[in-house]
């Protein structure tokens, strides 16, 4: 029987978590999300001592320049360093990436570091990712690689494009910002991943004019220079919103990106890509995997079991570093057709196999307040707990309000 905690307290809404680990001492969670509790929107940051079973609350401030922030993204660098990924802005205009670093676990972190501004209606940069360089046979060891789609002429001929930025010194300075997306096409929330020998790989998923598809680019000098894009696979989109009756929030095509960094000699080094997928008539999640550092694809599988005519979206993936225990998350209505759970899809021989659970403890409906609900977020997420369990965060409504939950299989995995 899997575990529920609360982590935000019910009230004013909160949407959009991540979480990272501790690989040393899996006991020292911290998690981020939107959060509405002050009034405007801002980072939320939640941390818990004991794995999950409790958490502390505050709020990240942000530049005085700026009035809100959101698409906040966390993750965990050796030995207790945290960094967070934030947009923050004035308004639909001048979107700027921010940074936080904490070195004490969590505990405190520094002020906001602006390291990619926005400019009025003509650059708004939004939807962070961050990941770090954690591998073992790494000479790139504390490397810290930031994504976000860059979005230009917001107001008029709209086009996004996937930008890049890296710190070779633990997130403390950072490069200049690397565009690796065709600017003639649009993309949605760009991710990055670590193999175990340092090589950095970042996806997007092309969501027009030209054909859907997912795409990565690979380096193999720590994140200094990128290889031309590399096709994962063509997909059909996930309507927004998606065709139930009741259902008005926003849907998304995000890309989910994870590496087996473990020395399983069966598994080691595969990249896994997921994403949601149209193409049966109903949203399903789709897996391809690559055991050659990116450059071919396996076709895709589906890692779900849900009935047919079920909805399935937001997948969020993650690697055990110790056991190469493959993780997704998503969310899905597949118990009555309208009320949303999370279940968990895991697979321990390398991606060819996947048995799912659910991860919720009750099912919750999406639509709050009375009426049809119109956000609950675009993401959930995912992080392993060594050496081979995990902890997942979503947006739940079981309170009465958008309220953030965290989830980890009961006794383990």
């Amino acid at each position: 029987m899997p575990l529920n905690f609360q982590v935000t307290p019910s009230g004013l809404p909160k949407f959009e978590p991540s979480v990272a680990v501790n690989l040393l001492n899996p006991n020292i969670v911290v998690a981020v999300a939107v959060d509405f509790s002050s009034g405007p929107p801002l980072i939320g940051l939640y941390r818990s001592l004991d794995a999950g079973a409790n958490w502390t609350d505050s709020l990240l401030p942000i530049p005085p320049e700026y009035t809100g922030a959101e698409a906040g993204m966390v993750a965990y660098l050796f030995p207790n360093i945290f960094i967070i990924s934030a947009h923050v802005f004035p308004g639909n205009e001048n979107g700027a990436v921010v940074i936080y670093r904490s070195t004490d676990d969590g505990a405190t972190f520094s002020p906001p570091v602006v390291i990619n501004p926005g400019f009025g209606d003509y650059i708004n940069n939004d939807w962070t990712n961050i990941t770090t360089d954690n591998a073992g046979a790494s000479p790139y060891l504390g490397h810290v690689y930031v994504t976000y789609n860059r979005q230009y002429n917001v107001d008029f001929n709209a086009r996004s494009a996937a930008f890049y930025q890296r710190s070779t010194d633990g997130g403390l300075t950072w490069d200049r910002p690397l565009l690796l997306s065709n600017i003639q096409s649009s993309t949605e929330r760009p991710e990055p991943a670590v193999d175990k020998y340092g090589s950095v790989y970042v996806s997007w998923i092309r969501t027009g004019p030209q054909t859907p598809a997912f795409f990565i680019r690979r380096s193999f000098d720590g994140g200094a220079t990128f290889s031309g894009d590399i096709l994962v696979s063509n997909i059909t989109l996930v309507p927004n919103p998606l065709p139930v009756p009741g259902y008005d929030f926003r849907i998304l095509n995000f890309p989910s990106l994870a590496a087996d960094c473990s020395g399983v000699p069966s598994t080691t080094n595969t990249l896994y890509a997921v994403w949601q997928d149209f193409g049966q008539g109903y949203s399903n999640i789709l897996l391809s995997k690559s055991s050659d550092f990116g450059g071919t694809w396996s076709a895709p599988i589906i890692v779900t079991d849900s009935p047919p005519g079920s909805q399935n979206f937001f997948p969020a993936i993650s690697v055990s570093p110790k056991t190469g225990l493959v993780v997704v998350v998503y969310y899905t209505n597949r118990l009555d057709g309208f009320n949303l759970d999370v279940f968990a899809a895991q697979s321990s021989d390398g991606g060819n196999t996947f048995t799912n659970s659910r991860l919720t403890t009750t099912s919750f409906n999406p639509n709050v307040g009375g009426g049809e609900s119109e956000l609950i977020g675009d993401y959930i997420d995912v992080a392993i707990v060594p050496p081979n369990s995990y902890i997942s965060v979503w947006t739940d409504t079981r309170t009465g309000s958008l309220t953030i939950f965290a989830g980890v299989p009961g006794g383990g995995s």
